[in-house]
């Protein structure tokens, strides 16, 4: 591992290792992020044999530059912002994204919970994992969401983030593993494909 994962099978199995403390417990419920973390968390949930389950969180991207985040929004009505972005949008600007995501959202919600009852956190830990951290933006709503939901642990795992998106986080959960912290940090360091 020296400076990016083969692939998220790759980056799950190195998150594993780093959370080995938390293998075999009733108690754990890993969350693949939708879309690029949900196959390193599968990694991750089998191989400390524990349970796993999926999490919608939609980005708030800005219109022209879809990638920056003005916040992102989460089941259960959970939104986060990032006021420093967003106050140089129009709020028509806003809205019409809110909208949009939030359409988005239920629509997945429905499809990847295939029939399945609404997340149930509550006396958990919450292991929220991803495939990379730029923004801190969807970390941010789906720790909110795990604290909504009454987990009793939230524990965030990404295989690579930058510095800044960490140190924001670090302050909001209980535990925060991230092997890889290149600076400067780029979209190179993870592989897309599997």
């Amino acid at each position: 591992m020296e400076g990016s994962f083969r692939d998220r099978t790759a980056a799950g199995v190195a998150l594993a290792d780093e959370l080995s403390r938390y293998a075999r417990r009733p108690d754990v419920v890993v969350l693949g992020l939708v879309r690029g973390g949900v196959p390193v968390a599968a990694t991750v949930a089998g191989r400390l044999a524990v349970a796993l389950d999926v999490l919608v969180i939609r980005k708030l991207g800005v219109p022209w530059a879809p990638e920056v985040a003005f916040g992102a929004l989460g089941p259960g009505g959970v939104t986060v912002r990032n006021d420093d972005v967003a106050a140089r949008l129009e709020q028509a600007d806003v809205d019409r994204v809110l909208e949009r995501e939030q359409a988005e959202l239920v629509r997945r919600e429905a499809r990847y919970r295939a029939g399945r009852p609404p997340l149930t956190l509550r006396g958990n830990v919450s292991v929220l994992v991803d495939d990379g951290l730029a923004t801190g933006a969807t970390a941010r709503a789906a720790v909110a969401v795990a604290r909504a939901h009454d987990a009793a642990e939230v524990v965030l795992a990404v295989p690579v983030g930058s510095g800044r998106a960490l140190s924001a986080l670090t302050p909001l959960v209980d535990d925060l593993v991230c092997p890889l912290r290149p600076e400067p940090f780029g979209k190179l360091t993870m592989p897309r494909t599997i």
